[in-house]
């Protein structure tokens, strides 16, 4: 329990849309593997509910091994991280016009394991974020609290710091074109889940947040939960829309049983 939370219900819009299930590989899978788990998944997902959208993010060198794979079905490809440059004399980048290039649609950008291990900020992340929205990727930014803001109460302090300066400057027309994932960095990789209602909560504060920054069109974008997510531990209160999967992810078949759980 954060210090200072009670969690109840803050809002209802009833909101009806597309679950978003996205499948965060990390630094997992040579290309062979690659291939014969997407190969698998798309044969396991063949009808997928048309209520859920499936995107795939592996490693960069695994990118155009999996497109060659999902480009004719209804799986969509994503990237762990973007440049906030275009071009040019930055060794190791990958710029979003690459990422488009090989098939990329989405990009997840701030994910905690980079803003702890490598030192990203949220002025980097909204740089990004702006980088991918021009080049036409729809960035999925993480936020999120550690086990020490937590502790202290501060959970809700930092999440708002995060997205408001992430989002600083940031114009948009179109409410699918940015998606929220909250991330409790305490839970990734522990096995540890907040409660349902815990969930629920920060997702009507995050809701809460981005509508002092985009307006009426912030009812309409669909907020994740990162965290452990496991087919035990399956995200939702109903309203939660979909789940950012990390090491689950790798087996296709508790991923499966994930997307059809969301597509109810």
């Amino acid at each position: 329990m954060v210090t200072g939370c009670s969690y109840e219900v803050i809002g209802d819009d009833n909101r009806m849309r597309k679950k978003l299930i996205v499948a965060n590989w990390k630094m997992n899978m040579l290309r062979s593997e690659a291939k014969d788990y997407t190969i698998s998944l798309v044969e396991r997902l063949e009808n997928l509910p048309l209520k859920v959208e499936v995107v795939l993010v592996p490693a960069y060198t695994l990118l155009d091994v999996v497109y060659g794979v999902i480009k004719d079905t209804n799986i969509q490809l994503g990237a762990q991280n973007v440049s906030w440059q275009v071009s040019g004399a930055f060794t190791g980048e990958i710029s979003p016009y690459m990422l488009t290039d090989v098939g990329c649609r989405w990009a997840i950008i701030g994910h905690s394991e980079r803003r702890r291990i490598l030192g990203e900020t949220d002025d980097m992340v909204r740089k990004k974020i702006k980088s991918s929205l021009d080049a036409g990727l729809i960035p999925i930014v993480c936020v999120g609290e550690t086990l020490e803001e937590r502790e202290k109460g501060k959970a809700i302090e930092i999440i708002r710091e995060q997205i408001e300066t992430s989002l600083r400057d940031i114009k948009l027309d179109d409410p699918a074109n940015l998606v929220i994932a909250y991330e409790p960095v305490w839970a990734i990789g522990t096995g540890e889940n907040p409660k349902p209602n815990e969930v629920e909560y920060f997702y009507e504060v995050i809701q809460k947040i981005i509508g002092t920054i985009f307006g009426e069109i912030a009812s309409q974008m669909r907020i994740l939960y990162g965290g452990s997510v496991t087919k035990e531990f399956y995200i939702t209160p109903p309203d939660i829309d979909g789940a950012l999967v990390g090491g689950a992810s790798l087996d296709a078949d508790s991923f499966t049983k994930m997307v059809q759980l969301a597509g109810g």
